[in-house]
């Protein structure tokens, strides 16, 4: 089934569309869910949260892209599952450690929080990555939306890790001269 059969599928609420979203992008959703979660269990459960809030909000919602769309429900589904775990026990892992880097630029304060809920924040974003080459963008969607670890990325682009820290540590730099430049406080 393509993505747009899957769509009208729970627009019409066959429980087919489940199934067929669940064949085609459970994997998916569930390396999106591994990467922030320790816990297979965990993965597992994001997974089929997932699922079951595609079957709640398509539709009305109609996604322009199925992938994305479900990808974005895991993330933050095993976001406030890795924040609730973290709440309980402060532990390590590569969500902690990816949210420090970013504190750096984005820190506590009611102002970016209304910064972030506007989506102010999300569209600067956006046009930093805009203006990166495709390398860079990528590492450093691969750090700060996947979470992917420093080794995994760069195994994946062929670096060494000392060279994406680097990166990493540049790319924050420029974002944080971005956000000033756009007028967000940081």
């Amino acid at each position: 089934m393509d993505d747009l059969q899957i769509i009208e599928g729970f627009f019409n609420r066959s429980e087919d569309a489940i199934s067929s979203a669940l064949d085609k992008y459970g994997r998916y959703c569930g390396a999106v869910a591994g990467n922030i979660l320790s816990d297979g269990l965990d993965v597992e459960e994001c997974v089929n949260d997932c699922m079951l809030r595609a079957w709640n909000s398509i539709p009305p919602a109609r996604p322009a892209s199925l992938k994305a769309y479900l990808g974005k429900i895991t993330r933050n589904l095993a976001l406030d599952k890795a924040a609730a775990a973290s709440a309980q026990k402060r532990g390590g892992g590569e969500y902690t450690l990816a949210l420090d880097e970013l504190s750096e630029i984005v820190s506590g304060g009611t102002e970016p929080e209304k910064a972030m809920e506007n989506g102010e924040i999300s569209k600067a974003i956006d046009r930093f990555l805009d203006g990166l080459d495709e390398t860079r963008r990528k590492v450093f969607v691969r750090r700060y939306w996947y979470l992917d670890p420093v080794s995994e990325i760069a195994d994946r682009f062929g670096l060494n890790e000392s060279n994406v820290k680097t990166m990493l540590f540049r790319l924050r730099k420029d974002l944080a001269g971005h956000l000033k430049k756009e007028g967000i406080e940081i």
